[in-house]
């Protein structure tokens, strides 16, 4: 809650609350804010672009509205990533070699709808270049963990979780096409969910990655990801209910052959499932399909996307590793490797691993490793690049391709001090639970909300 001096820190909900009761207006919460990201984001390098001026005249205009019972988020400061159209503003998809970004005439229908709310976009996030990469550093800046500023927060919506997790926003707007969201979220100690495939409009246009991409939001605590999720699935506010038993599966088997959780992570999966057994689950192990075809298709698809979208850059102001991911997804591409065909049928086989183990969740590590140092990888190899990416991060990707809601929750520290998390994937229409859970597990288990 604010101090009574300063809105930074609240929550997205207190926030909300205090507007809509009168106790606060939404031009003073957004001042606060933008006060602190100009004393914190030149060392965190979290936004591209900061909405000053616009900012508070949107939210004098909050003021001005008669009536706010009806405006979930209510003067609530929010970031949107940088590859989300936001009216007014070039859309960058975190790449200068980007072919002189058009000025979006309108928002992205995620943005209406967090307008709409009443919130306040107060800036655009980093991302690595085309949102490829599991760290933030796109050439022009470095994009830094508030928890530690040598290590990344992780990638693609990097610079949405420095910002939440600083508490220079309480929620950030942000996608996840291989785990854009729930990496960062691990690396930040943050409430992440990648909602299921067509829950949450999620077109953003060739950068779509073939229908892998979903929209979501990074928050501090469940309550606001359960609002933020509502807002941005055009739902009314979700009220959770307290779960009945669940039988949930247990895995920390990696999809990428060779590669295991390393102490930390692996005991965060064995403190989840003491929590699980705590709120009065049951837990089973209970390994998913990851079969070889999982793996060469995903690559595939990764790279592919990268070349569909290539035409939309400058290719020889591209960073090399960019360059060879485009050059691989035209290979890919040729050697008929991105199938749909091959999507469907691991989504079905997903499925079918939820009712043949008779499970309701699984639990996963939600990375393998920590947090990669943040500088040194735009001008690095691409297999410096891919390899940095894919062994401290190989959990979230099948989940995409799967199409199916995951979601990433805080459970300790490593004994660096940086935050550690856990995965939990559900079958298709399951976010509702996968909150429910999630706020079963805060309430146990209560985490630090932002790094200071």
């Amino acid at each position: 809650m604010s101090d009574g001096t300063t809105w930074v820190g609240a929550t997205a909900k207190q926030i909300s609350r205090a507007v809509r009761r009168g106790d606060a207006t939404a031009t003073q919460v957004v001042a606060d804010h933008l006060e602190q990201i100009a004393i914190t984001d030149p060392t965190l390098d979290a936004f591209r672009v900061i909405r000053g001026g616009e900012a508070i005249t949107e939210a004098e205009k909050v003021d001005d509205q008669e009536d706010l019972a009806n405006l979930p988020l209510a003067g609530v400061p929010v970031a949107v990533k940088e590859n989300t159209a936001v009216a007014g503003l070039p859309t960058w998809n975190g790449s200068a070699a980007a072919r002189t970004p058009e000025v979006a005439e309108d928002d992205h229908e995620v943005v209406r709808r967090l307008r709409g709310a009443g919130a306040i976009v107060v800036g655009t996030t980093r991302m690595p270049e085309m949102g490829l990469w599991a760290v933030t550093d796109e050439g022009e800046g470095v994009t830094r963990n508030p928890w530690d500023r040598d290590r990344t927060p992780g990638g693609s919506s990097g610079g949405a979780a420095a910002a939440v997790a600083a508490g220079l926003v309480p929620i950030a707007q942000c996608n996840d096409g291989l785990g854009s969201i729930r990496i960062p979220a691990a690396c930040c100690g943050l409430v992440g969910l990648k909602p299921g495939r067509g829950v949450v409009p999620s077109d953003l246009g060739i950068t779509n990655w073939y229908g892998l991409v979903e929209n979501g939001v990074l928050t501090t605590t469940v309550s606001d990801a359960v609002l933020g999720f509502s807002v941005l699935a055009g739902r009314d506010p979700i009220k959770l209910v307290e779960p009945s038993r669940l039988r949930v599966g247990v895995s920390v088997k990696s999809p990428l052959a060779g590669v295991r959780p390393d102490e930390p992570n692996a005991s965060a999966v064995t403190a989840a499932s003491k929590l699980l057994v705590q709120a009065g689950h049951d837990t089973v192990v209970a390994n998913p399909p990851y079969p070889q075809t999982l793996g060469i298709g995903t690559l595939a698809t990764w790279f592919a996307s990268a070349y569909r979208e290539s035409a939309d850059y400058q290719l020889a102001q591209l960073q090399p590793r960019t360059r060879q991911h485009i050059r691989l997804g035209k290979w890919a591409l040729r050697a008929g490797l991105v199938r749909q065909s091959q999507r469907d049928a691991y989504r079905e086989a997903a499925i079918r691993f939820f009712a043949d183990n008779s499970l309701d969740l699984l639990l996963t590590p939600a990375l393998a490793g920590a947090p990669p140092l943040a500088e040194g990888h735009a001008g690095g190899s691409w297999w410096r690049n891919m390899s940095a990416s894919m062994r401290y991060a190989p959990y979230a990707g099948a989940w995409n391709v799967a199409g199916l809601p995951a979601i990433v929750v805080p459970v300790g520290t490593r004994p660096d001090g940086l935050p550690l998390g856990i995965q939990l994937v559900g079958p298709p229409d399951s976010e509702a639970l996968l909150l429910a859970v999630a706020g079963q597990f805060e309430v146990l288990n209560p985490w630090q909300r932002v790094a200071y």
